[in-house]
C-alpha cells in the first residue's frame, strides 16, 4: 500500500519530536532532583489523575481493560514502563543531544522490527530515506565538521538510550498491530483518552515496581520536593505525555510505523535548538544543513513506491 503524508499527519507527527526534545531536555536538569525511574512514575502519576476526568470509566470491573490485560500490561511496559525509564536513566551519564541522536536510530529500527516480525517491506525510497536522515543527524553531531567522528565515545547512557529506542519502536509498532484473534475494543480505541489511559493503568503498575527496585538496589538516592520538580513534572505529564502521545497515535495510524520512525530524527535537532537556546547559542549553518538532510529523508521515504 502506497504511503500519502498529508500535511495533518506530517504535523502530528512533527509535534511530539519537539516535545520529546524539551523532554530530553528537562530529564537531564532533573537530574539531581529525583532518581530517573521515580521521576517516571511520577510523571504517569500525574497523567493518570489527568486522565480521570476524561476516562474514569476504564477502571470499571466490566470494562474492556481487563479483559485484554496481557496487551495492555505489554503495551504499558514497552510505552510507559520501560522507554521512558530507560530515557531518564540514559540521561545521568550522557546530554541531551547525544540520548535524541541515538535516538534517531528509530526508522532502523522501526524497517527491521517491521521485516523481521510484522512482514513489511523495505523501499528503496525507505532505504535513502535512512540514509539521508541519519546524515543529518551526523552533521548536528559533529557540528558540521564530520572528522568529529572519529572522536566520538559512547557512554552508558547511549547504550540505554539504544535499548530505550527499540523499545520504543516495538511499541510503535504494536499500536497497529493488535493480534489478529484478539483485536482491540472499539471500546477503547475510539477515543485517544480512553486508549491511553488503558495503557497508562499497566503502564503505571510497572513503574511503581521498577521505581520499589530503584529505592531497594540503592542507598544514595534523594528526592527534592521543590518548584523546579513541580514545574518539570508538569510539562512532562501535559506536552511529551498527554498531547505527544495523542500525536503519535493519530499520525501512527495515518502514516503507519515505517514512515513514522523517520520523524523522531527530528528530535535532536530540537533538542540541539532548545539547548542552545536555554544556553544562549543561536543555530548555525550546520544545524539549517541538518535540517533539510532530515526533512529530506522524510520526504524521500515518503515517495510513490514506500510500503505501510
Amino acid at each position: 500500500m502506497t504511503t500519502r503524508l498529508s500535511f495533518s499527519t506530517a504535523l502530528l507527527l512533527s509535534t511530539p519530536p519537539l516535545l520529546w526534545a524539551g523532554n530530553a531536555v528537562v530529564g537531564r536538569l532533573m537530574t539531581t532532583q529525583v532518581p530517573p525511574i521515580t521521576f517516571n512514575l511520577l510523571r504517569w502519576a500525574v497523567v493518570l489523575m489527568l486522565l480521570l476526568p476524561l476516562a474514569a470509566w476504564v477502571l470499571r470491573p466490566n470494562s474492556p481493560l481487563w479483559s485484554h490485560w496481557r496487551r495492555m500490561a505489554l503495551l504499558g511496559l514497552l510505552g510507559m514502563g520501560s522507554y521512558n525509564a530507560l530515557q531518564y536513566m540514559a540521561l545521568k551519564t550522557s546530554t541531551p543531544l547525544n540520548v535524541t541522536l541515538v535516538g534517531a536510530s528509530m526508522p532502523i529500527f522501526m524497517l527491521g522490527l517491521g521485516r523481521l516480525f510484522f512482514g513489511a517491506t523495505i523501499s528503496k525510497p525507505q532505504a535513502f530515506g535512512v540514509l539521508f536522515s541519519i546524515s543529518g543527524v551526523l552533521t548536528v553531531l559533529t557540528r558540521g565538521d564530520w572528522q568529529q567522528l572519529l572522536h566520538l565515545r559512547w557512554v552508558l547512557g547511549d547504550v540505554l538510550m539504544l535499548f530505550a529506542t527499540a523499545t520504543w519502536a516495538w511499541y510503535s509498532w504494536l499500536l497497529i498491530k493488535p493480534p489478529t484473534d484478539s483485536p482491540d475494543p472499539s471500546a477503547l480505541r475510539q477515543d485517544w483518552a480512553v486508549w491511553l489511559m488503558a495503557q497508562v493503568v499497566p503502564g503505571l503498575m510497572w513503574s511503581g515496581l521498577f521505581t520499589g527496585a530503584e529505592w531497594a538496589l540503592a542507598s544514595d538516592l534523594t528526592l527534592h520536593w521543590d518548584w523546579p520538580l513541580w514545574v518539570a513534572l508538569a510539562y512532562v505529564a501535559l506536552g511529551p505525555s498527554l498531547l505527544a502521545y495523542f500525536c503519535w497515535g493519530k499520525g501512527v495510524s495515518s502514516a503507519g510505523p515505517q514512515m513514522a520512525g523517520f520523524f523522531v530524527n527530528l528530535t535532536p535537532l530540537f533538542a540541539a535548538l532548545l539547548s542552545g537556546a536555554i544556553l544562549g547559542e543561536w543555530p548555525k549553518a550546520y544545524h539549517a544543513v541538518a535540517f533539510a538532510l532530515i526533512v529530506g529523508g522524510i520526504i524521500v521515504s515518503s515517495r510513490p513506491g514506500s510500503t505501510r
